[in-house]
């Protein structure tokens, strides 16, 4: 006989519930196990006498941490490892703090009647259940999770599932035999009864704040820290460290040096948004005299308000700290790039190749953001993309604000920026005419 299940108004936990006894066996295949799968039939399935669970794609296994290919693999694993705590479906059950004692209780289960295996390889293994009982047995088919939802609990994300039901003898035996044959491969499966077990135990365990706190920084950090190559680290042996700049920079604006370097490096793009106060400028400073002892040609573009600070730096002045570290720089101002002659600090506009410098550093770069185009002339901003950015050498480019707020969503995409930042409590993160690829937070 055979029978069709919508999990809506027909739920193959009910029926599940009806066929399980005390001599029952199951044989599970199912890409998730949740804790709530358990709860949601545990009267039933404490009674049973064993369960055998096959995990349909690698789950809790080791993956070559070296080898790019694998790490779609090892998301995916993380979130079958995840779901045992509660799947995507099962929030409204996570959300009533029941998980602790379900967990504990389903750990007890687990001890003495389950046993887990994973799929070791990436060959297929169809999801199903086989319900083994002394005087009949049953095969359902299109079960694809063990958890509240696969059972027809709690609503999923599917239109049309249907999950078949069969008692047919030969049908029957066959998905037993066939399933036997591959539990008992340790070539095709792993025991991952303990990691299971373990998994679960954590999710009841009494942890310390600090303990907390130090899986949080690791889960950000973690894939940021694998990522790194030597090509994007600052480079030490170029002597920067031993500069004037350096010595006179607080732990925190070294720090930000050093991952502004490395977003630069990998991105080619960063801002730097320090509230007023923590030394921007003397930041942006060490971040050029890097690129300076590589050899790098700087333009600083400010607005021309602040052109004698940065001037500053540049001369043979009794004021000018850095002196001794022999800074070179080109400084223009924000609206020297609507110019297209006259003289700036210097600079003969009509004949300045925009298209040279290695590291463009923007001072009050807020004034870039959300820049509209126009039909009757060239923004700024465009004059920025298109003459510096896009056009001549490769082009770093470093923003500097320390009032990044934006007053509406609209959003051009051009290029790829970072946000290296350490905000103002109450400021909005701003995003330039650019998509920001990742958020670093810059702690002071």
């Amino acid at each position: 006989m055979i029978q069709i299940f919508n999990n809506k108004t027909e739920k193959v936990g009910d029926d599940l519930k009806q066929n399980i006894n005390r001599e029952s066996k199951l044989h599970v295949a199912a890409g998730i196990f949740s804790i709530y799968g358990f709860e949601s039939l545990k009267n039933e399935l404490k009674k049973i006498y064993k369960l055998s669970f096959i995990f349909t794609d690698p789950t809790f296994i080791e993956f070559d941490k070296n080898s790019r290919e694998q790490k779609q693999f090892q998301i995916n694993s993380n979130v079958r490892q995840k779901a045992i705590g509660g799947t995507e479906f099962e929030i409204n059950l996570k959300n009533e703090l029941k998980g602790k004692a379900i967990a504990r209780e389903c750990k007890k289960w687990i001890e003495k009647k389950v046993v887990f295996k994973t799929n070791a390889g990436n060959k297929y293994i169809q999801p199903h259940i086989t319900l083994i009982n002394k005087d009949n047995n049953y095969a359902y088919m299109g079960i694809s999770e063990f958890s509240s939802a696969g059972f027809g609990y709690e609503k999923d994300n599917s239109l049309l599932h249907q999950i078949i039901k069969t008692d047919d003898f030969a049908t029957t035996k066959q998905y037993i035999q066939n399933f036997n044959e591959i539990w008992n491969d340790d070539k095709l499966l792993k025991d991952v009864t303990d990691e299971v077990a373990s998994y679960i135990a954590n999710l009841y365990k009494e942890n310390s704040p600090e303990f907390i706190y130090y899986l949080t920084l690791y889960n950000i950090f973690d894939e940021f820290l694998e990522d790194i190559s030597e090509d994007e680290l600052a480079n030490e042996k170029t002597g920067f460290k031993e500069s004037t700049v350096w010595k006179k920079l607080y732990d925190f604006q070294r720090d930000a040096v050093l991952g502004i370097i490395n977003k630069l490096e990998r991105h080619n793009g960063c801002i730097l948004a320090d509230s007023v106060g923590l030394g921007k400028t003397f930041t942006a400073l060490g971040v050029i005299k890097y690129y300076q002892e590589r050899n790098r040609t700087v333009l600083v573009l400010c607005p021309k308000k602040l052109g004698d600070n940065w001037q500053t730096f540049l001369n043979n002045y009794e004021d000018n700290p850095l002196i001794k570290d022999r800074l070179n720089y080109d400084v223009l101002f924000h609206t020297d790039l609507s110019r297209e002659k006259g003289q700036s600090n210097g600079v003969d506009l009509s004949r300045i190749n925009w298209g040279n410098y290695d590291l463009v550093v923007i001072d009050e770069s807020h004034n870039f953001r959300n820049n509209d185009p126009r039909k009757d002339r060239v923004t700024r901003y465009q004059k920025l993309l298109n003459d510096v950015m896009k056009a001549g050498v490769k082009t770093k480019l470093l923003m500097l604000s320390a009032t990044p707020v934006n007053n509406r969503f609209t959003v051009t995409v051009h290029s790829p920026l970072i946000f290296y930042a350490n905000i103002d409590e109450g400021a909005m993160p701003f995003l330039p005419s650019a998509i920001v690829s990742a958020i670093y937070f810059h702690g002071s």
